[in-house]
């Protein structure tokens, strides 16, 4: 089996518009899309959608007011100032603001009556869909969620399975850009990594940036300099640096 994942060093270079062309001439592949932060591959190829499953990385904290006595230590710990106090009748009533709580855990470590759970959060959903193409596995991340390099290595292991369930010899994967914790959850352990750059300053220096991102993990590396044409001479200085960097052309 092989993995072939699609990746760039810059969002804009055409990416996932090469990743479709590719799974339409495959003759039946299994797709996975893991530029989970901001998917698009969907938009292309329709997918018709036959599960969907929740995703949950990190945790949160929950006050449970009913047992809070108000001593006001989450509220003191907390150093990313989630816990809201809001006035009422009855007293003081704590809570913990979501988008703000970083999962760190000290304040349900010094509660001194326990009234504070800690349940893993939802942070998004992952789908296994049919398409023109093949099977797909991608996903969807919620808002200001996060965890994507987890959500990310779930859409690969799933698009695994599927592969070897049902006996294809291949699985191409549409990576996110950049070279942080997805790109890195997205190459590891791939057959090879495909980078799409474009003829500018900025496609030349995050080429660079993703191409010793693979040098590091060693997985083999193909380069692409999409509509090349616009800058010829650009394009020819890329693909020599690229050649340097130890990647074939595309």
């Amino acid at each position: 089996m092989k993995e072939v994942v699609v990746i760039s060093g810059k969002g804009g270079t055409g990416k996932t518009s090469l990743m479709a062309s590719f799974a339409a001439l495959s003759g039946g592949c299994v797709l996975a899309d893991c530029d989970v932060d901001a998917a698009d591959l969907h938009l292309v190829l329709s997918p018709r959608v036959r599960e969907r499953h929740d995703f949950r990385g990190g945790r949160e904290a929950v006050i449970r007011p009913a047992d809070c006595i108000g001593c006001d230590l989450c509220r003191e710990y907390c150093r990313f100032e989630a816990i809201r106090v809001e006035e009422t009748a009855a007293g003081d009533v704590y809570s913990v603001d979501p988008v703000s709580c970083e999962g760190c855990g000290v304040c349900v470590r010094f509660c001194p009556v326990e009234a504070i759970d800690f349940p893993e959060r939802l942070c998004g959903e992952w789908m296994v869909s049919e398409t023109r193409s093949g099977p797909m596995v991608h996903a969807r991340l919620g808002i200001a969620a996060e965890n994507s390099g987890k959500l990310v290595s779930t859409v690969r292991q799933e698009a695994r399975r599927i592969a070897e369930e049902e006996n294809r010899s291949l699985i191409l994967v549409d990576g996110p850009p950049g070279i942080g914790c997805p790109v890195i959850a997205s190459v590891t352990g791939a057959s090879l990594v495909l980078a799409v750059t474009e003829p500018t300053v900025s496609g030349e220096h995050d080429l660079e940036r993703v191409l010793a991102l693979a040098r590091h993990f060693q997985v083999p590396a193909a380069a692409c300099v999409n509509k090349w044409d616009l800058n010829p001479e650009m394009s020819a200085r890329i693909e020599a640096k690229a050649v340097a960097a130890g990647a074939r052309l595309a």
